[in-house]
């Protein structure tokens, strides 16, 4: 492994770390909070470090798959440990397991939170909270490959593989840096027309900000303790839901759009069943709750179903109700889209909608060639034929998925929680959503858990984000394996070398 670089980049990490928390520092300045004072010294230990670190660019820039995959494990490790230290310092998480879980849950977009009381932080602690949802959401080494010329396309395209979700990523245009800048222009760009929609509904600046911030990193992390419900406007709960469904569509689909390709993005089969998919559960929930649930009002049951299935399948988080106290059959349907999740290529977590077109397809393949054994039967997506690659990455990345769920859904099991606190607890983190059911619903937090419990959470928070390989590569004792030779040999080497001196 090129160990060099991937120091090099960690460092290009830390050092737009520190650009990022000059934002909360001025906030807290604006509002005349003492906060801003462990913010700005956070800042700058993110700086020093980071300036070390990229002090001296490494000759050999080139790195493979393996590399790409531990820099950006790592990469989000660091983030979520120094992200930590101003919720820790400024006493208002004081333990910094309970802080590393926030900020985790913050960079991962999930929303899950320890907190009984989050209008009790300070103004610059809430808006660094849904910042790192902003940061997190399109991904900080993305956002690296687009403002700093690193190495040459193939190896960014490890980094961008290694973070970015989906069965397979691709370019957008030839070079991988034009692909991140344009990535980040049209996130830029759809969250200041949410910002302004949402100041047109009557809600204050900063609330807008913040709740653009966690809907376009499909986050959730809200300023209030009743999230989207203390907003008590159809309007801007309409709004939300809208960019919440927005930013769970492949972003690919909206350059075809800015290249006035319409019926191009139309076409696309990933974007029919994400829409299918929220219109089938919108209408079951619906109906399924409009007599139990609201009195028999049709439109109020609509516009909170649209709301939780937007939220739940976009993995955002936001509430504007309490679907702990739907029935069953909602309450199933939202379970199985925790699972869905968003469109590859956008902001949301989740196993995808593409791989789940995917896992369809090729399972109806296997059935059709059982019927008919000589047959050939190729497996489609968009028209075009799939590989049989992305086919095996699918079905490894569901199996990797399931194992994980099995192993943490027993580790949390531990504590004693009922069962569907535990399922939903490891399915809300690992799929990035936030909230789950029962005391991990819209109205609970994840404060009850063990510390054992949190750290397997936070883990899950980390692989669900980076789609487990990443995570696994870099606690896999192979990746390693060359690395302690090395070291043994120089050690060897060097006891040599001093005993020949000595004679």
């Amino acid at each position: 492994m090129n160990y060099f670089m991937i120091l090099y980049l960690l460092g290009w990490v830390m050092n737009i770390m520190s650009l990022c928390l000059a934002l909360p520092v001025l906030v807290g300045l604006y509002f005349g909070e003492a906060e801003w004072k462990v913010y700005a010294i956070v800042m700058l230990v993110s700086l020093v470090i980071g300036v070390l670190l990229t002090i001296k660019k490494p000759k050999r820039n080139v790195f493979y798959a393996k590399d790409g995959f531990v820099t950006v494990a790592l990469s989000w490790i660091g983030l979520s440990l120094i992200g930590a230290l101003p919720f820790t310092l400024t006493g208002e998480i004081p333990f910094y397991l309970d802080a590393v879980f926030e900020a985790a849950s913050g960079f991962t977009t999930t929303g899950a939170s320890i907190l009984t009381d989050v209008e009790a932080l300070s103004q610059c602690s809430l808006f660094w909270r849904s910042f790192t949802h902003w940061i997190g959401g399109m991904g900080v080494l993305v956002f690296l490959l687009a403002i700093v010329p690193l190495a040459g396309g193939g190896s960014a395209m490890q980094l961008m593989k290694a973070e970015s979700p989906g069965p397979s990523v691709g370019k957008l245009v030839p070079k991988v840096r034009y692909t991140a800048f344009i990535l980040y222009a049209i996130y830029f760009a759809m969250t200041l027309i949410e910002i302004v929609l949402l100041l047109a509904g009557g809600m204050p600046f900063f609330d807008s900000v913040t709740t653009a911030f966690g809907t376009a990193g499909t986050g959730g992390f809200a300023i209030h303790n009743a999230s989207i419900g203390f907003y008590n406007s159809y309007y801007l709960q309409g709004v939300v839901t809208v960019f919440m469904i927005l930013f769970g569509v492949n972003f690919s689909v909206y350059y075809l759009l800015l290249l006035k390709k319409f019926g191009q993005a139309v076409k696309s089969e990933e974007l029919r069943w994400y829409l299918g998919i929220i219109s089938f559960s919108v209408l079951c929930i619906t109906l399924n709750i409009y007599k139990a649930s609201f009195g028999g009002k049709l439109f109020p049951a609509f516009h909170h179903a649209a709301f939780s299935v937007a939220s739940i399948i976009s993995t955002t988080g936001f509430a504007t109700t309490d679907f702990n106290n739907w029935p069953q059959l909602s309450k199933l349907i939202l379970v199985i889209l925790m699972f869905i999740g968003a469109s590859a290529g956008s902001t949301g977590g989740g196993i995808k909608v593409s791989r789940i077109i995917l896992l369809v397809k090729s399972s109806l393949r296997e059935i059709s060639s059982v019927i008919h054994p000589r047959g050939v039967k190729i497996v489609k997506l968009d028209k075009k034929r799939i590989d049989h690659e992305t086919l095996r990455g699918t079905t490894s990345f569901f199996v990797v998925c399931m194992l994980v769920f099995v192993i943490s859904a027993f580790t949390v099991s531990l504590d004693g929680h009922d069962m569907t606190t535990s399922l939903t607890a490891v399915a809300a983190t690992m799929n990035n959503i936030g909230p789950g059911l029962e005391l991990v619903g819209p109205t609970g937090n994840y404060s009850s858990f063990s510390p054992l419990s949190k750290i397997v959470l936070i883990f899950d928070m980390l692989a669900g984000r980076l789609e487990y390989f990443p995570m696994l590569v870099l606690f896999s004792p192979t990746t390693w394996k060359g690395t302690l030779g090395a070291v043994k040999r120089r050690i060897l080497w060097k006891k040599k070398t001093m005993r020949q001196k000595v004679k």
